[in-house]
C-alpha cells in the first residue's frame, strides 16, 4: 500500500513505567535457570493502558509543537484496555484537551494493534478527511505467575502524530505492506485472566512467518532490499526473536541495535514496535531510512518504510527513549505482584 498523498511523522513521544523487575528474581522465585532479557518494567499501583497512551502523546505533542487543535482523531492500540466496554481513546483525548469533534476508537490485534492504528491515521490523513491524527500503542501485558510470559511481559507504550507531508514531517511514510493469517498461537477468551499460549508454536508459524512474509512481500511490491535500509525494527517479544529474524531477512546487527530495548523494558506489546521506532528515531538522521515490521498473534504483521526529513533535529522527543529506560529503579517481586494485583488472582 502507498498513500495517494504522501503523509508521515509529524511528532512521537514514548513512556515506560519507572518500575523495573530483574528476570533473575523471577526465575530464582520459580527454580528456573535460563531468563529470556534482562529485566523487564511494570505499572505502579496507579498507572494503566489510559495514564501510559496519554504520557506517551502529551510528549509527542510538547516534543514536536504540534497544534492540538488540528489532531482529528485518537486510536490507541492495546490488548490490555482498563475497560472491556468504555474506549480509552475518549479519556486520552479530553485529558489532552483536544476537540471533541474527533474520531476515537480503541484498535486490538495482540502486539500488532498500534501500528493498525497507525495504517488508519495514515489513510485518514492521506485521504484528507483530517488534518493530523494521534496513533498509539501501549500495553500493560499479562503474564500468569510462573508461565514463560511474565518473564517477559511488560509495560510501556509510543505515540505518533501523523500529518500530511506538506505540514512538516519528521519522518515520510514510503510504503507499507500487510500479511495476516488464523494462527492461533497466543490468546485470552472473555473473563480469563491471563492469556494462553501454544508455546514454541508461536516461532516459526507465528512470528517469523508473519513477518518475514510481510517483509518480503514489501521488498517484492516495491524493490527494497535490506542494503536500502539504515535501521530496522522487529516485534521484540524477546530477544532473541528479532536478532534472528533480522539475521534471517538479511539485516545486521548494526541495523538493529538502537531499537532493541526489550533486554531492559521486555515486551510492551503493542507498545514494543513503536517503542522500538521511537529508539530508533532518537538517533537518526536526515535520509535514513528505517524498516519497521510490527507482529501480532492471531496473528499478521505490518511492514512499513520511513526516511527520515531534515525536521528530526527539531522533533525529537524529550527526553529520549534511553533517558526514559536510565530513570528506571528495580523493584522486587513482592512490589511487582502488589502493584499487579497477582495476591488477589
Amino acid at each position: 500500500m502507498r498513500p495517494t498523498r504522501e503523509v508521515g511523522i509529524y511528532g512521537y513521544g514514548a513512556y515506560i513505567p519507572r518500575y523495573i523487575i530483574e528476570n533473575r528474581d523471577i526465575a530464582d522465585l520459580w527454580g528456573r535457570d535460563a531468563t529470556p532479557i534482562k529485566s523487564k518494567s511494570f505499572p505502579s499501583y496507579d498507572e494503566d493502558t489510559i495514564t501510559i497512551a496519554y504520557e506517551a502523546a502529551l510528549r509527542a505533542i510538547e516534543s514536536s509543537g504540534a497544534d492540538r487543535s488540528l489532531i482529528g482523531a485518537v486510536f490507541i492500540g492495546s490488548e490490555s484496555k482498563p475497560y472491556a466496554v468504555k474506549p480509552s481513546g475518549t479519556v486520552v483525548a479530553e485529558a489532552l484537551g483536544l476537540s471533541r469533534n474527533i474520531l476515537s476508537a480503541d484498535y486490538e490485534f495482540a502486539c500488532k494493534a498500534g501500528t493498525e492504528a497507525m495504517q488508519t491515521v495514515f489513510g485518514l490523513v492521506s485521504s484528507g478527511m483530517i488534518r493530523m491524527g494521534l496513533a498509539i500503542g501501549a500495553d500493560t501485558a499479562q503474564g500468569r505467575p510462573g508461565d514463560e510470559l511474565e518473564y517477559t511481559a511488560a509495560a510501556g507504550g509510543a505515540a505518533y502524530i501523523i500529518s500530511r507531508v506538506e505540514d512538516g514531517v519528521l519522518a515520510r511514510l514510503e510504503a507499507s505492506y500487510t500479511y495476516v493469517s488464523d494462527t492461533p498461537d497466543f490468546w485470552r477468551r472473555s473473563l480469563e485472566e491471563y492469556p494462553r499460549h501454544l508455546y514454541r508454536f508461536t516461532g516459526e508459524p507465528a512470528y517469523f512467518h508473519h513477518i518475514m512474509s510481510s517483509v518480503k512481500g514489501l521488498f517484492d511490491e516495491y524493490g527494497y532490499s535490506p542494503s536500502d535500509f539504515k535501521y530496522a525494527v522487529f516485534h521484540q517479544p524477546n530477544y532473541k526473536f528479532p536478532t534472528r529474524v533480522a539475521k534471517k531477512l538479511g539485516f545486521t546487527m548494526d541495523q538493529i541495535k538502537p531499537g532493541l530495548v526489550v533486554a531492559l523494558v521486555g515486551n510492551t506489546y503493542s507498545g514494543s514496535s513503536l517503542l522500538g521506532l521511537a529508539a530508533t528515531l532518537d538517533v537518526a538522521q536526515p535520509g535514513d531510512k528505517i524498516l519497521l515490521a510490527s507482529f501480532g498473534s492471531g496473528a499478521g504483521s505490518d511492514s512499513m518504510v520511513f526516511e527520515v526529513t531534515d525536521l528530526i533535529e527539531e522533533r525529537r522527543m524529550k527526553p529520549p527513549v534511553s533517558k526514559l529506560i536510565s530513570r528506571m529503579v528495580p523493584g522486587d517481586y513482592a512490589t511487582y505482584a502488589m502493584f499487579r494485583d497477582i495476591l488477589r488472582r
